[in-house]
């Protein structure tokens, strides 16, 4: 069922991309509400907008905590359309029809990233926007929610094709995502407020996704939930897939254990097949090469000091499918880049999950993460015969790498370097 928009509440805390959106709602002659520095905005454009105030006939009170929390306002949102009682009693109340809301969520995730104090972020907290947000989507037979700055584009083509009307399949579509989006808002503030590590109610929220070429195996779907970019940028290769990205995280939580040191590391199927500290990055690579030549084909390999064209030329013999580091110089892409499908990462950061979580007989097991490392002054000795000092740095080099090989696992190390591992 088409609807026409002839009038449009719009209360948004960011502006950019909004200018086409309102033009085009004044050429449809489109009544617009709004609010505060979104009504401000929109007078400069030299368009006319009706303070929400007016229609409220309520002044916006308590340092803007409260502007649209008004029957007015909600009504003119909530009443349906085709239902006579509704109709006599929107009009009885002087309640006009809002058939499209715009809202963009003061940005809390962005506030509490930012490392502000208590006090701001609280106020970051919407509570007539959500409000609204629900409000138009439970109504969509009737009205159009836009709930994010993301949909702009979309809502622009809808309004310039269907001339300011709306069909009930892209209504029922925008209050989907904006059930989404609300159901995200109130996930991110539960885990502000909730401060146990791990508890007995599990909330997690991630908006961010990628669709994978497949899952562990061709016939399987794949899809990543994260922020990928934010985690490291690809130079060069094929697109990654979802066991390179098991691999990659692997290799990324393993090398952590490393910081401080020159090291590199070879996996294979999650399992390190070599590990090495030393004084370069070209050395660290030889060493741990040289702890498993076979099984290092093909793997992911990961360097936590920068690839400079020497260990490059080393690297370069070896038929392997990801190489992640820090950075790489110029000449050391020249020659990694000659396979074209070679993944090349450079690691922007090192996430370290505080809840590790699996999904199994329909519903998931969790648990804190372990991201303890055993030091020298937690040791107890328990032989008759003492370690040395050269022992003990062995000790706990072969410690890191087992607490990241799975199973029950044994690794003969020494001298800083990885000599075997048996899983």
């Amino acid at each position: 069922m088409q609807k026409q928009i002839s009038s449009a509440l719009i209360s948004v805390y960011h502006k950019d991309n909004l200018e086409p959106i309102i033009k085009k709602l004044n050429d449809l002659g489109v009544k617009l509400y709004s609010t505060g520095g979104t009504l401000a905005f929109i007078n400069k454009l030299g368009i006319e907008a009706t303070a929400v105030e007016d229609l409220t006939g309520y002044p916006s009170i308590f340092g803007g905590r409260v502007k649209t929390l008004h029957p007015a306002v909600f009504g003119g949102i909530l009443y349906r359309r085709d239902n006579d009682s509704d109709v006599a009693q929107a009009k009885e109340h002087n309640i006009p029809p809002i058939d499209l809301t715009i809202v963009d969520l003061y940005p809390f995730e962005d506030t509490v990233n930012s490392g502000a104090p208590n006090e701001d972020i609280i106020e970051k907290i919407d509570i007539g926007g959500i409000s609204l947000i629900r409000a138009a989507a439970k109504n969509h037979k009737d009205a159009l929610i836009v709930s994010s700055r993301d949909q702009y584009s979309e809502l622009l083509g809808i309004l310039e094709k269907g001339n300011g009307t709306t069909t009930f399949d892209e209504r029922k579509r925008f209050a989907a995502y904006a059930f989404n989006v609300s159901s995200h808002y109130d996930t991110a503030i539960f885990n502000y407020f909730n401060e146990e590590e791990h508890i007995s109610t599990f909330k997690n929220s991630i908006t961010k996704e990628r669709t994978l070429r497949y899952g562990e195996n061709p016939h399987q779907k794949g899809t990543f939930f994260g922020d990928l970019e934010n985690i490291f940028t690809q130079l060069h290769g094929k697109e990654i897939s979802y066991n390179n990205l098991v691999d990659i995280e692997a290799a990324i939580s393993l090398i952590k254990e490393f910081d401080g040191e020159t090291a590199f590391a070879i996996l294979k199927h999650t399992n390190a097949c070599g590990v090495a500290v030393a004084n370069t990055t070209k050395e660290a690579y030889l060493k741990a090469f040289e702890a498993d030549t076979l099984s290092a084909f093909g793997g992911v390999l990961i360097s936590n000091t920068p690839i400079d064209e020497e260990t490059a030329l080393e690297i370069d013999k070896l038929f392997m499918e990801v190489l992640i580091a820090p950075s790489f110089s110029e000449a050391a892409l020249a020659v990694l880049k000659s396979k074209k499908n070679r993944v090349l990462l450079e690691l922007k950061n090192q996430v370290q999950d505080k809840v590790v979580f699996k999904s199994l007989l329909g519903g998931v097991i969790l648990q804190s993460a372990n991201n303890v490392t055993d030091s020298k002054t937690e040791l107890v000795i328990s032989t008759e015969k003492a370690p040395d000092d050269k022992e003990i740095e062995d000790l706990l080099f072969a410690s890191k790498i087992c607490k990241h090989t799975k199973s029950n696992a044994i690794v003969l190390v020494k001298n800083g370097q990885m000599l075997s591992s048996g899983v």
